[in-house]
């Protein structure tokens, strides 16, 4: 057993510097959080995303001294996400970190009225490309001994997910896939957790917010009694991605403020 030594546990136990990272849909949402999270901990970013880059998130990577990059990605078509791995190693010279972050939503409340036609993106997204994102940067993680993936999961990863029967599918499934990739990649010193966040204030949440009806039925389920804000999914982010997570592997970590509690 290794002695313990104190002295080695401190800021640098959680620093990213020197590592790069790829964040899917990383220029928008929580994306954004995301990005940032890396960046001030140290680690240069490629966001990946078919939002349209306005600059905010280049600004605020830049500002914790970190290197920025956008890449527009349509990640669900065929072979770009290889070309996303190779991106990341050809401008910053390795792929360290990868968060699974892009994601979609469509609801329907009649669930005899919820088509393939819904149900298709929301797996080619939330799922497909997170698989083939992960099998990409393995391929550069596993010659290199190390990396971390995290994928983004929901606090719909543990419940039925009314209104949304293939959001709630993929979001268990991603859990799967998380704990399959752990199991497939902790020999090479990969670590595969995911992250959970519960009702976060987005532009994606605004009309669920601006409802007085709908933003109560939310805060009733919220022991902290308040939305998330993007910054609260920073500290978890930071974590996962660094070596003070180094033999955490296959974990879900839900920041839902204790939503799943109720």
């Amino acid at each position: 057993m290794n002695e313990l030594n104190i002295a080695d546990f401190g800021a640098d136990f959680f620093s990213l510097r020197g590592k790069n990272a790829i964040v899917t849909g990383g220029n928008s949402g929580l994306g954004q959080a995301f990005s940032t999270a890396l960046a001030s901990m140290g680690a240069n970013v490629l966001a990946a995303s078919v939002m349209p880059d306005d600059g905010e998130t280049q600004k605020l990577v830049e500002a914790s001294g970190s290197r920025y990059a956008y890449m527009h990605a349509d990640i669900t078509a065929s072979g770009v996400p290889q070309q996303v791995a190779e991106r990341c190693v050809s401008e910053f010279g390795s792929v360290d970190i990868l968060v699974n972050s892009a994601g979609r939503c469509i609801n329907e409340p009649d669930v005899l009225k919820f088509t393939r036609e819904q149900w298709d993106p929301m797996v080619a997204l939330n799922l497909t490309a997170a698989f083939e994102m992960s099998h990409e940067v393995a391929k550069f993680m596993i010659p290199q001994g190390s990396g971390k993936i995290i994928n983004i999961c929901s606090v719909f990863t543990f419940l039925g997910g009314q209104w949304s029967p293939a959001y709630a599918a993929t979001k268990h499934g991603i859990a799967g896939l998380t704990k399959a990739y752990c199991d497939e990649l902790a020999p090479f010193g990969i670590q595969v957790n995911g992250i959970a966040p519960g009702y976060y204030a987005t532009p994606l949440t605004a009309e669920t917010r601006a409802n007085p009806a709908a933003n109560q039925h939310v805060m009733n389920h919220v022991p902290a009694g308040r939305w998330g804000q993007t910054q609260d999914l920073m500290g978890a982010t930071a974590f996962l991605a660094s070596r003070a997570s180094d033999y955490v592997n296959g974990h879900i970590l839900s920041v839902d403020g204790g939503y799943l509690v109720r």
